[in-house]
């Protein structure tokens, strides 16, 4: 015990530091260079962020152990892995809902399938990514709730990403009169549809006959949209008030038995 503190010298314990210090500098610019990368893969900010961060910790531990053994040479590099092992051990049985959840969070930040201001469904929860954690996912749903959702639930559940492409299909479906001109139906429909602000051109509308009901011919009017929740709910409410009215102009009968018109995203 007495030969290794004679072994402790000012000069082991520059030369520990500098070890230490050249790690975090090679640390700071691995982390800085995969940050980099991903930036130009086209990864979310949070993706690039956490795990540069991730990079840069493993590293500067490392480092800061080869520092360790350097100043204080009774320790055993072999020791300190031992050790840590045997802590990892513990505390992987102690805290094991929440390492699955981190390894769960680094695996949905590597893919980056979503990023933060996507809008999601999540089982029962729908609304916009504010917050991707290592143990947790933050959504605010469209009603204004906070939803924070594991994320090995976020890893092993279908996850919707509502906002994955710049644009989405609505199909609205309205009941006709059976006894009506379908065909006319149809071509006035289309022709509503045409060259409103909140409908995409491309592709354009279209309206089809989809079912056949007792005395009804289901209509549905298909169109794109941007794909965030009020850009369809806008454009939506946009198609059933012009189209509706474009029916009514050209005398075209409406289901008289209990009419209904259905949204489906």
């Amino acid at each position: 015990m007495n030969d290794s503190l004679h072994l402790i010298t000012w000069a082991t314990v520059l030369r520990g530091l500098s070890i230490l210090a050249g790690g975090i500098a090679v640390a700071f610019l691995l982390a800085f260079g995969w940050r980099a990368i991903m930036r130009w893969r086209g990864r979310g900010e949070t993706s690039r962020k956490l795990l540069s961060q991730l990079i840069f910790w493993v590293i500067t531990a490392f480092a800061f152990a080869g520092a360790i053994t350097l100043v204080f040479p009774s320790i055993n590099p072999v020791d300190i892995l031992g050790g840590v092992g045997v802590i990892s051990i513990a505390a992987g049985i102690a805290f094991q809902t929440v390492l699955g959840n981190m390894f769960a969070g680094i695996v949905i930040l590597s893919r980056d399938q979503y990023r933060v201001n996507d809008q999601v469904k999540v089982g029962d929860n729908s609304g916009e990514i504010i917050a991707i954690r290592l143990s947790s996912t933050v959504i605010r749903t469209f009603d204004g709730q906070k939803v924070i959702i594991p994320n090995t639930i976020m890893h092993s559940t279908q996850v919707v990403v509502q906002t994955g492409y710049e644009r989405i299909r609505t199909r609205i479906g309205v009941e006709l009169d059976a006894n009506t001109d379908l065909e006319r139906a149809v071509s006035v429909a289309e022709q509503a549809m045409k060259d409103l602000d909140l409908v995409m051109n491309e592709p354009s509308p279209r309206a089809m006959l989809s079912a056949i009901g007792t005395g009804t011919v289901t209509m549905d009017l298909m169109f794109w949209s941007g794909s965030r929740k009020l850009e369809s709910r806008e454009a939506t409410d946009v198609i059933i008030r012009q189209v509706i009215a474009a029916l009514k102009e050209s005398d075209i009968q409406l289901a008289t038995s209990s009419p209904t018109i259905n949204v489906y995203t």
